[in-house]
C-alpha cells in the first residue's frame, strides 16, 4: 500500500472484512500471558491483543487513504532543479518469493501475543501510540531484525541505533534529544525518540510471555552493546524503562518480575553497579512481603553473586547498608560443628577431618552411625537426618572455595549420597536443607549446588519441590524469596526439557519400531512424572493463595495485611506454574499430532507409490525421489 502501485485499496478492504471476525474475538488464553494481571492491586494497564489492535489500526489507516506516513517514498522525493522524473531512474526486477511448506512458526507456542511497552504512561509521547499503524510497523521491523540477527549482537545493536535512517525523515526527533526538551517540540510534529522505540522493542521480547524467541541473555547483550555504542542516547531511555518496570512490580506477572530483576543486575554489572538507589530509598522500610521490598532484596543478592558483598555495599546509600549483613562478606561460611554448642559437634568435626583426608567410607561409617545412635537415644524420629546433615555440611565446607571444589567433593561422595534417597525421602530433603542452611547468607550459591546435585540424580525434582513448597512453605514466606523461585523454576525446566527431548527424539524419521516403542514408554512415564510435579506445586500453592495452610490459619487474625500479601504471592506463583503446565501440554499435544499427520502422509505416499508403479520405471512399493519421507523444509521443522 505504500508503493507506487495503485488499485489495491479494494483488495485490502476485502482482506480486512475477512479478518475482522478473528481479530475481534478475545482468545481464551489471553489472561495467562497478561504481563500485568494486577495481583490484587489496582492496575491501569489495558490488555491489548496484537491482532486486535492491528485490525483497528488498519481500519483507521484505510479511512485515511493508507497514508502510512512512517514509510519512506524515495520516488516522491523532490527532484533536483532542472531534473525530470525519468532522469537517472532505473527499474529493478525483484526476485520471486517462495513460501516454504510447512511454515515453521518459531520457538514460541501458539498462544496469543499481547502488546507490551515500557513507555506507556509518560506525559510526553516518545513511542507511537497503539492507535497508530506506525507502532506495529516499527515494532515488527525491529523484532524481525532482533530475532533474525541473534548470531551477532553487535550488528543488532548497530541497527537499533541507526533506526531513524530507515524510515521517513519526520518520523522521529533528533537522536539523544533529552526527554525534557520534547515539551518544546512544535505542536503537530513527532516527539518519538528512536532510542525509545528501539529499547521498547527489545524489552517486548525480553519480557515476552510465555517464552521469548531466544535465550534471555541475548537480549541482555543487545541492550548492553547498544548502551556502549551510544551511551548518551540509550542510557537515559534505559533509566526511564527501569523506573517504569519498578513502579509496576506490584502488578507485574511474577515470571516477568524475575526476568526484569535478572536483566537489571546483569546490566548494572557491566557498568560498575551504579544506579540511583536513592530514588527507591522509601521502599527499604517496607515489610519484606511487599513486592517492591522483595525486588530490592533479591536484586542485591544477585548483584553479590555477580561481584562480592563489600563492593556492592560500597555502591549503596546508607539506608540500604543494613540489607547486606557482615556475614555476607565472609568468603567461607563458618562450619557449625566447630562450636561445641552444636549437637553432634565431635562427630561432625571428625567427619570433616576424614572427608578432607579422602578417607574411605568404612572409616566414616562409625562416626555417622554414632550420630544416628545418639539421635535415637534423644528421641529423634528420623536418625538419618542429623547424620546426613553432618555429612553434607562437611562437603559444603570443603567445597566452599569454588564450584569446582564442591563438584570434586560431591563426585567422591556420590555413591553414599545416591544411597540416601532410597533409604529415606526425609534424608534426601535434608541434603537440600544442609546446603541452603550452610549458604543462607549467599543463597545463590546454594541454588547452584542444588542444581548440580539434581544433575547427579542425588536429588529428584520431586524432592526439591517438596523441600521448597511443602516442608518449608510455612505461612508462605518462602514465596517472597528470589532464590526459592529460582530453584523451583529451574527444577521444573529440567523436567519439562527432558520431556521435550523425548518427544523430539520420538519424531526422528526412520525410527525402528523397537526404539519407537521404548521411547513411547519413556515418554508416558516422564510425562506422568511431570504432571505429578505440577500437581504437587498446585496443591501447595493453592493452600497459600486461599490462606488455608495451617500456620496462616492460626495467625490470620494477627496480621491481616501481611496475610493478604502472602496470599497474593501464592496467587502469583500459581499463575506462573499453571501457565507453564498449559504451555507444555499444548506443545506436547501439537508435536504428537504433527507426528501422526506425518505418519498418515507417509502411508498415503507409500500407497500412491504402489498404485503408480510398473508404468514409470519405479519398482512396486518404491517411491520416486520426489515422494521421499519428507521434503527438506519438513525435515528442518521436525
Amino acid at each position: 500500500m505504500a508503493s507506487s502501485a495503485s488499485g489495491l485499496e479494494v483488495h485490502a478492504s476485502n482482506i480486512l472484512d475477512r479478518t475482522d471476525i478473528i481479530a475481534s474475538k478475545t482468545h481464551e488464553l489471553e489472561s495467562l500471558v497478561d504481563p500485568y494481571p494486577g495481583n490484587g492491586y489496582e492496575s491501569s494497564h489495558e490488555r491489548l491483543s496484537i491482532i486486535g489492535f492491528l485490525q483497528k489500526q488498519l481500519r483507521a489507516e484505510a479511512a485515511e487513504s493508507w497514508q502510512l506516513a512512517c514509510l519512506p517514498r524515495p520516488w516522491q522525493a523532490p527532484l533536483a532543479e532542472g531534473g525530470s522524473k525519468s532522469m537517472g531512474l532505473t527499474k529493478h526486477a525483484l526476485p520471486s518469493i517462495t513460501v516454504p511448506s510447512p511454515v515453521f512458526a518459531g520457538a514460541r507456542p501458539q498462544l496469543p501475543e499481547l502488546y507490551f511497552s515500557v513507555y506507556a504512561d509518560q506525559d510526553v509521547e516518545t513511542v507511537p501510540p497503539t492507535s497508530s499503524i506506525a507502532s506495529t510497523i516499527l515494532r515488527d521491523s525491529l523484532i524481525d531484525t532482533i530475532n533474525t540477527l541473534d548470531y551477532n549482537r553487535n550488528a543488532t545493536a548497530k541497527f537499533l541505533i541507526d533506526l531513524d535512517c530507515y524510515f521517513s525523515p519526520d518520523t522521529f526527533v533528533k537522536r539523544a534529544t533529552p526527554f525534557d526538551r520534547l515539551r518544546e517540540v512544535e505542536e503537530g510534529k513527532s516527539t518519538w525518540k528512536p532510542e525509545d522505540v528501539a529499547v521498547d522493542a527489545v524489552f517486548s521480547q525480553l519480557l515476552q510471555l510465555p517464552i521469548p524467541e531466544h535465550k534471555l541473555v541475548y537480549y541482555h547483550a543487545v541492550l548492553t552493546e547498544s548502551c556502549k555504542i551510544a551511551p548518551a542516547a540509550i542510557a537515559p531511555s534505559l533509566g526511564r524503562a527501569i523506573r517504569y518496570l519498578y513502579r509496576n512490580v506490584d502488578t507485574m506477572d511474577l515470571e516477568l518480575e524475575y526476568r526484569f530483576m535478572d536483566w537489571f543486575c546483569h546490566h548494572l554489572s557491566n557498568f560498575g553497579f551504579t544506579w540511583k538507589w536513592t530514588e527507591w530509598v522509601d521502599d527499604v522500610e517496607l515489610p519484606v512481603v511487599t513486592p517492591k521490598k522483595a525486588f530490592i532484596t533479591g536484586a542485591l543478592e544477585k548483584e553479590i553473586r555477580l561481584s562480592f558483598a563489600q563492593r556492592i555495599r560500597g555502591t549503596l546509600p546508607e539506608p540500604y547498608q543494613a540489607l547486606i549483613s557482615e556475614a555476607k562478606e565472609k568468603d567461607t561460611p563458618d562450619f557449625k560443628y566447630n562450636s561445641d554448642q552444636t549437637p553432634y559437634a565431635p562427630q561432625g568435626r571428625e567427619v570433616l577431618r576424614l572427608l578432607r583426608s579422602k578417607a574411605p567410607d568404612s572409616e566414616l561409617e562409625p562416626h555417622l552411625a554414632s550420630i544416628e545412635s545418639e539421635a535415637s537415644s534423644l528421641g529423634v524420629a528420623e536418625p538419618l537426618i542429623p547424620s546426613t546433615d553432618a555429612y553434607m555440611t562437611a562437603i559444603c565446607f570443603i567445597g566452599s572455595k569454588s564450584l569446582s571444589h564442591v563438584l570434586s567433593c560431591i563426585e567422591r561422595c556420590k555413591e553414599r549420597l545416591l544411597a540416601l534417597g532410597p533409604r529415606s525421602d526425609a534424608a534426601r530433603r535434608q541434603i537440600i536443607t544442609s546446603v541452603m542452611e550452610y549458604w543462607k547468607e549467599k543463597p545463590g550459591i546454594g541454588v547452584n549446588v542444588v542444581d548440580k546435585l539434581l544433575n547427579y540424580t542425588i536429588l529428584t525434582p520431586a524432592s526439591v519441590v517438596d523441600w521448597a513448597l511443602v516442608e518449608n512453605i510455612g505461612r508462605g514466606m518462602i514465596l517472597t524469596q528470589a532464590h526459592a523461585y529460582e530453584v523451583v523454576a529451574s527444577t521444573v525446566h529440567k523436567v519439562t526439557n527432558r520431556v521435550r527431548q523425548i518427544v523430539i527424539a520420538r519424531k526422528a524419521p526412520g525410527l525402528p519400531s523397537e526404539q519407537a516403542a521404548l521411547l513411547d514408554g519413556t515418554l508416558e512415564k516422564e510425562r506422568g512424572q511431570m504432571q505429578e510435579l505440577f500437581a504437587t506445586i498446585e496443591d501447595a500453592l493453592v493452600g497459600v493463595a486461599a490462606g488455608i495452610v495451617d500456620e496462616m490459619a492460626e495467625s490470620r487474625n494477627q496480621d491481616t495485611e501481611g496475610e493478604a500479601l502472602l496470599r497474593g504471592w501464592g496467587e502469583r506463583w500459581l499463575r506462573v506454574f499453571r501457565r507453564k503446565m498449559a504451555v507444555e501440554e499444548a506443545w506436547i499435544r501439537e508435536m504428537l499430532a504433527s507426528q501422526r499427520r506425518v505418519a498418515m502422509d507417509e502411508v498415503e505416499r507409500v500407497e500412491l507409490g504402489e498404485e503408480t508403479a510398473n508404468g514409470n520405471g519405479v519398482a512396486e512399493g518404491q517411491l520416486e525421489p520426489s515422494h521421499a519421507l519428507a521434503d527438506p523444509v519438513e525435515m528442518q521443522v521436525y
